[in-house]
């Protein structure tokens, strides 16, 4: 008994060890790729492709909008991922609270449609977008607003989907406690809700820009003559490949960066402030 006593902390350690390592695996696996984006941004091709590595070279730092096409399209990605991300935000995170905190009736139904988006196949869910938009042609063309429409439809549900798995914690005596104080409701929410799923909410709105920078099916097939970002890499693979597409996409990938480690201290401050 003493022997197996002694053992198994031994074995603890060992299958501590094992999993450690799977787990840098794992890590090394998913972040291989954004290794060879950052590093393919400092390549002088031997071609028109940025595929075989040349020469280490800045040029593409030095002249990152030297591409009109990819920077246009850059640039409208942006545009619609932002404004996406504000609008899907604000429905997202009120659908959230309503489907949390009150019961009312089509509750059920309601949060069955909120999942359909998640679970339906892009093309699909894109395909129907587009009958729909060229079934009222008269009121709207396809384009820039077509294109922020769908995106919109598509990130409200996860912006609500992850709100409601933060809101579900939420203290609601808080708010009673605010009542009771004389705060009015508007008050209450300002200074009492929103400071304390502001994590999430900003955890939803890095998702949903993500999600609608990098989006490509629903965008192509509602985009009409208007290019994004990806509908601009896809067009001119066929062409060239520039180096400049890796350093626009180490951009955004230190800016996400930024943005989620300002996220971090902003929250571990507030963590340390409430003790």
């Amino acid at each position: 008994m003493a022997t197996t006593a002694a053992a198994a902390p031994r074995r603890r350690r060992k299958g501590g060890r094992w999993l450690s390592l799977w787990a840098v695996i794992a890590l090394a696996y998913l972040f291989l790729p954004i290794l060879v984006i950052i590093v393919f941004s400092f390549n002088a091709p031997p071609g028109r492709y940025n595929y075989q590595w040349g020469s280490f070279s800045l040029d593409a730092w030095r002249h990152p909008f030297e591409d009109a096409d990819l920077a246009s399209g850059f640039r409208l990605s942006l545009k619609v991922s932002l404004l996406a991300t504000l609008i899907s935000t604000i429905l997202g995170t009120a659908m959230a609270l309503a489907l949390v905190k009150y019961r009312f009736k089509g509750k059920g139904p309601v949060n069955t449609l909120l999942v359909l988006p998640l679970t339906m196949p892009e093309v699909v869910l894109g395909f129907s977008l587009l009958t729909l938009f060229v079934s009222i042609s008269g009121l709207i063309t396809l384009g820039f607003w077509t294109i922020l429409i769908a995106h919109v439809m598509f990130s409200v549900s996860y912006v609500a989907t992850t709100m409601k798995a933060r809101i579900r914690g939420f203290n609601w005596s808080l708010e009673e406690a605010a009542a009771d104080l004389g705060a009015n409701p508007r008050r209450t929410f300002m200074k009492v809700t929103l400071p304390l799923i502001a994590p999430g909410i900003f955890a939803a709105a890095l998702l949903t820009f993500a999600l609608s920078l990098d989006d490509f099916t629903i965008s192509y097939l509602n985009s009409g003559t208007a290019q994004t970002f990806p509908i601009t890499i896809w067009l001119k693979k066929r062409s060239s490949i520039p180096p400049q597409i890796n350093v626009f996409g180490t951009m955004v990938l230190l800016a996400s960066a930024a943005l989620a480690g300002l996220g971090l201290v902003v929250q571990r401050r507030r963590e340390r402030a409430l003790r």
